[in-house]
Order: structure tokens, then C-alpha cells, then sequence
């Protein structure tokens, strides 16, 4: 069973303004929250269990060496510096379109990568999806992991990189929609952030969040090096 019960509490569409605080003061608001996509004329949503946090360069007080735009303005990570609520999408490894809610004032660059997260409506879109990249052994291995995620929303890097999550409007085909819980969840984990290498893995970042005993929360694995850090 699920560590967050209520899939049927009360939601309300996100507004920008909810989104304006720094990435790891928005995060933890995103538990529960759900995206929903309309893609190819396929409904998913996904219910979250799982946030990160980065920080771009000059964002907030503590530099992230973990985040694609701790050296300042890319072509890459140019949608984090962007309009809150909007998503940056992504490639992982070359493969994986991987999802992220911008968050934080315009100009100071700040993302929010959606880990894991139940697929409560369009199963068998996201299914299919999820199918075209290895075997699914079980409907909550749909969306856990950030690869898998992006897989099962049919977000793609680069054609969706900067949709409007918060206006609804087209995008390269696409919708995508973002609704907030009206009562946040209060019972929250958090800890370091999986697989980022050196400090920006380690407790000295605690800035991933999720729903204690949630099944589709991902696995921990320490980042390269991040565990030698961790330790020393």
C-alpha cells in the first residue's frame, strides 16, 4: 500500500506564484502533486513521490556543483532560467528524457527533477511507452526513476524542453498540466540526492524529498565518489 493513501484528495491547478520560492523550499510541495500530459491524444498523469532539488549559479546561498547549471547559462539549461513552471526536459545517458519543474524568480535559474512518482490514469499509454525501453515487471516500475518517468508522460528531449505546465498550451502536440495538492502532505523524507557525484551527493545536500513507504519511490545508490566523500 501506498505511504500516501488519499489519491483522491483535493487538487487545485498550480499558479506560478507557488513556484517562485527556491528549488529546495518548492520541492517538498510537489509531493502528491500530479502531471498530467496529453500526448500523440494520450492522457497520463502521474501522482509524485519523489523530487530533487538543484540551484543554478548565484541561486540561493549555497552553490549546487550538482545541477546542469552551476556554471552559469547554457544553450542546454537555458529553460531553468526561465519562467516558473515550465519544464526542462532533458536527455540522460543518451537516452532517457528525464523532467524537471522550473521553479524560483525569472533570471535565477532553479529545477525541480520529478524521480518517481504512480501512474493513476493512462496505464496503458504509459505501458506501451515504458515497453519500448525494457520489460516493466511491475505497474509501480512505471514512473520509478526519472528516465522511466519521462518515459511514461511521453515528454521528449528536446521538442518539449519548456512546456507550460501551468497554462496548458500547446506544445510541439504536447499539453502538460500540474496540480497541486490543497492539503499539502505534512509527513516527508529527505536525504541526499541519488547518483550526483561528489558533496552534491551527500548529506551536505539533503535536497531529495519523498513519501515515506511509498513502493514506487526509487532506490538510493550513492553518486561517483560521493560515498568516499560521505565517509571521509
Amino acid at each position: 500500500m501506498s505511504g500516501d493513501v488519499s489519491h483522491a484528495r483535493a487538487m487545485r491547478s498550480a499558479t506560478r506564484a507557488d513556484l517562485a520560492g527556491l528549488p529546495v523550499e518548492v520541492a517538498p510541495r510537489l509531493l502528491g502533486a500530479h502531471l498530467r500530459t496529453v500526448v500523440d491524444g494520450e492522457i497520463v498523469t502521474v501522482r509524485l513521490t519523489e523530487v530533487e532539488a538543484y540551484h543554478g549559479a548565484g541561486t540561493g546561498p549555497v552553490p549546487d556543483p550538482g545541477s546542469h547549471a552551476r556554471m552559469g547559462r547554457t544553450a542546454r539549461n537555458a529553460t531553468m532560467w526561465g519562467e516558473p513552471g515550465h519544464l526542462y526536459v532533458y536527455l540522460s545517458h543518451g537516452i532517457h528524457s528525464c523532467v524537471n519543474v522550473v521553479s524560483g524568480p525569472v533570471g535565477a535559474a532553479g529545477g525541480i527533477l520529478l524521480r518517481a512518482g504512480e501512474i493513476i490514469e493512462g496505464a496503458d499509454a504509459a505501458t506501451r511507452r515504458r515497453t519500448l525501453r525494457g520489460v516493466v515487471r511491475s505497474p509501480l516500475d512505471l514512473a520509478r526513476g526519472p528516465g522511466r518517468l519521462g518515459d511514461a508522460v511521453g515528454l521528449r528531449h528536446p521538442i518539449h524542453d519548456g512546456i507550460d505546465a501551468i497554462d496548458g498550451s500547446v506544445w510541439a502536440g504536447a499539453v502538460a498540466r500540474l496540480s497541486l495538492r490543497v492539503d499539502p502532505i505534512v509527513e516527508i523524507a529527505a536525504g541526499p540526492r541519488v547518483g550526483v557525484a561528489g558533496i552534491a551527493g551527500t548529506a551536505v545536500f539533503p535536497w531529495r524529498f519523498w513519501i515515506p513507504g511509498d513502493p514506487t519511490v526509487s532506490p538510493f545508490r550513492w553518486g561517483r565518489g560521493a560515498a568516499e566523500v560521505a565517509g571521509g
